[in-house]
Formats: structure tokens, C-alpha cells, sequence
């Protein structure tokens, strides 16, 4: 193989990556929320990317909207989702311990895979690319416009994050709660509410990262376990409870994954995110980019 076709490949696999490694970032993302807000892990994440994608594919076939309006239905749908959990599942609870908190998740988790495997099947799903038009060479190699999408959708997500946490009332709110939550509360603000807000967030951005990847793989009822499981580990890799790391993780998870796959074989590309995540809990906890003391909201 010469220079220039191994370069090719390359590129190939790490655009191809970027793209995928941007589902993570965003997957990490929604992890953090919830953990800054109530520090809990919510295993059910994944099972909110599943569910955006699920929600998308019944907007357009079964309501015949146009896309962009069936990934608002989706997103909004899913966050209404995530905020009705929170209500039933989390909110009545008296002083529960962590670990209980994090079986309510598991149990949630479960109950949305069972719920869309009751009313879809077990059919894959998929749909058209949001955008038309043929790939674009890059650095010597092709990438679809679906794929470039991706990786915008997280630029913007990352930049509306940075904006929301640091300049609104709300965002401002949100970051107090996760810094401290009794002096949040003797400051006159609602914690729960917060926590309700970081649930309905949580689920959107999940939402919407399930909506968009949709055209690349298509969504199945059971790949939410698979994405929750990458995202926790780029949420990990990062430092839980940084979004900017979380961001720098996944993409980085992704690129690792597709070369990994590309040069020894797809057979092993699922196994490179449980491996990563099992070498850093082992030589560094905190993460790669985290501190022994882990950060909090607003790091984007």
C-alpha cells in the first residue's frame, strides 16, 4: 500500500470516527447533567438516544412530517419523557441513598426498552439522510453529509450548553444546585425543579443524538444499551462532571474505535470503549482530564 492511500484510509477511519465519537460526546453530555444535579449515574441514558431515534422514524412514517419538524417532536417528546421520570420515579423518594437512585435508572432503563419493544418490534429502523447531495472529499478522503451533520450537532449542542450554563437565570440556577444544593435552596431557588430541568435537558440532548445518528446505523430497540454504555465511558474517560472533557473524550473514543476497526478488525471495535474505560478506572479514576475532586456543571 502506498504513502498516499495508507494517509487516505486514515482519514477515512478518523472522520468516520469524529462522527460517531460525537454521539458519545453528546451521550457523555446528558450523563453529566444528571450526575451534577443529583450525582447519580442515570443508566437509563441510553434508552433516551434509543427512543429519539425511535420517535423520529414514527414522525415521519406514521405523522408524515418533514424531518427537521419530526427531530423536534422527537427531541420534545423524549425530554417530556425524561422530565415525567424524574417525577414519578425520582421526586417521591425521602432521602434515598446514591445506590438506590442508580437501580430506579437500571429499572427505567429496562422499562423503556421493554415499552418500545412492545409497541415496534424488534425490527431495525432507519430513514433517509437529513441532507441531500453527494459525499465531500476531505483531506483525501469521503464523508457523508449525515455524518458531517453529526459532528455540527455537537458543535451547536456544545455551543448552546456554554451559553445556557454561563448567561441565563436558568442555566445559572442549574450550576448553583450542582455546586452546592442547601446554600442553592437557602438562596430561595427550587432545587427539584432543577433536578427536573437537568432530567428533561438530559433526555433532549440524548434525543436528539439518537435522532440524528439514525440514518448512519439505523435504531433497533436494544442499541440504546450499546450507546449508553460508549457515552458513560467517554463521560468517564473525561472526568464525570466535565462537558468540555466529556466532549474531548468521546470524540476521541470514536476515532480510537474506527481505527481500531479499520486496521484489526470490526469484530473488536464494541470492545474498545469497555476497554478504555477498565484501563483508566484502573490508572486513573478521576478520568483523564478530571481532578481527584471531580468538577461540576458549567465546564462547556
Amino acid at each position: 500500500m502506498s504513502d498516499s492511500a495508507g494517509y487516505s484510509n486514515l482519514m477515512q477511519f478518523v472522520l468516520s470516527g469524529l462522527a460517531f465519537g460525537s454521539i458519545y460526546a453528546m451521550v457523555a453530555i446528558g450523563f453529566n447533567i444528571i450526575y451534577n444535579a443529583t450525582g447519580i449515574i442515570n443508566l437509563a441514558q441510553g434508552e433516551f438516544v434509543m427512543l429519539g431515534g425511535m420517535f423520529l422514524v414514527w414522525g415521519q412514517d406514521e405523522l408524515g412530517l418533514p424531518v427537521w419538524a419530526a427531530v423536534a417532536v422527537s427531541v420534545l417528546i423524549v425530554a417530556a419523557i425524561g422530565v415525567a421520570f424524574e417525577r414519578i420515579a425520582i421526586r417521591p423518594l425521602r432521602n434515598p441513598s446514591v445506590l438506590v437512585l442508580i437501580i430506579i435508572t437500571i429499572a427505567g432503563s429496562f422499562l423503556f426498552r421493554g415499552a418500545v419493544l412492545l409497541v415496534w418490534g424488534d425490527r431495525l429502523f432507519s430513514c433517509d439522510s437529513f441532507l441531500s447531495g453527494d459525499s465531500i472529499w476531505i483531506l483525501g478522503a469521503i464523508i457523508t453529509r449525515q455524518r458531517i451533520l453529526i459532528f455540527g450537532t455537537l458543535l451547536v449542542v456544545g455551543g448552546i450548553l456554554a451559553v445556557f450554563f454561563g448567561y441565563t437565570i436558568l442555566g445559572k440556577a442549574m450550576r448553583a444546585t450542582a455546586f452546592n444544593r442547601t446554600a442553592a435552596r437557602l438562596v430561595g431557588i427550587n432545587t427539584r425543579t432543577m433536578v427536573m430541568f437537568a432530567f428533561g435537558l438530559s433526555a433532549a440532548i440524548g434525543a436528539l443524538a439518537g435522532a440524528v445518528v439514525v440514518p448512519v446505523t439505523g435504531i433497533a430497540w436494544e442499541h440504546g444499551v450499546l450507546l449508553g454504555l460508549k457515552g458513560f465511558a467517554a463521560a468517564v474517560l473525561g472526568g464525570l462532571g466535565n462537558n468540555a472533557a466529556a466532549v474531548v473524550a468521546g470524540l476521541l473514543l470514536g476515532v480510537i474505535e474506527s481505527v481500531a476497526a479499520g486496521t484489526i478488525s470490526t469484530d473488536y471495535k464494541d470492545a474498545i470503549a469497555l476497554s478504555a474505560l477498565l484501563i483508566v478506572l484502573f490508572i486513573r479514576p478521576a478520568g483523564l482530564f478530571g481532578r481527584a475532586e471531580l468538577t461540576r456543571l458549567g465546564q462547556l
